[in-house]
């Protein structure tokens, strides 16, 4: 068996196109056990389940894992794409959040993220309502905004910085910001001090 230094984080994978809701004991349970594999590990990049969005009504459905995060207070949300009108998998990171945020009763940060400064001003300022609009839809009008445009720097490192400063408990993110290459996934355990949750496709 690897060591726990060996390895940077550990994956957990629910099943694709189900939600884990706080009363299925079994699965949890399931989880659980994977995790207590590897109990000195400081930092486990878990794996959400189910897809963004719903096909008839066009809304996205929060995706939440029972009670496998410690009641975090603190919750990041990080925007990387840059399509004004975000992308699917920045509105389910949005909606998982709101839904994670209403769970514990907890805040919400939101860092925008560019290593190139925007062009367009209209664009970001499009931007900036749609994230207030979707969190909005779950319940949440009030959060921090942060914006870290311009600076050069990777994203990895960036949301590493803030989670760092700010004392975040939970970042919420999208697997798709590592398809799209914008994060490294080798370096998330690397530079951010808190649990990753990644939302798969």
């Amino acid at each position: 068996m690897a060591s726990a230094h060996s390895l940077a984080a550990v994956s957990v994978l629910a099943k694709q196109g189900t939600l884990l809701p706080s009363s299925s004991s079994s699965t949890l349970h399931s989880l659980r056990s994977k995790l207590s594999v590897f109990p000195n590990l400081r930092r486990v990049v878990l794996k959400g389940a189910a897809k963004a969005q719903s096909k008839e009504a066009g809304e996205v459905s929060p995706v939440v894992g029972g009670d496998l995060f410690s009641n975090p207070k603190h919750l990041l949300l990080p925007v990387i794409d840059r399509n004004p009108y975000l992308s699917e998998g920045t509105r389910q990171a949005a909606a998982t959040t709101a839904s994670l945020a209403h769970k514990y009763g907890a805040d919400i940060t939101v860092v925008v993220i560019d290593e190139e400064k925007r062009e367009s001003s209209s664009e970001h300022q499009t931007q900036v309502t749609n994230i207030r609009w979707h969190l909005s839809q779950g319940g949440f009008e009030e959060f921090k905004l942060l914006e870290r445009l311009g600076e050069g720097k990777k994203a990895t490192a960036i949301i590493g910085e803030v989670a760092d400063e700010m004392r975040m408990e939970l970042v919420v993110m999208s697997m798709e910001a590592i398809h799209s290459k914008f994060i490294d996934a080798n370096l998330l355990a690397e530079f951010i001090p808190c649990p990753v949750l990644l939302l798969p496709l």
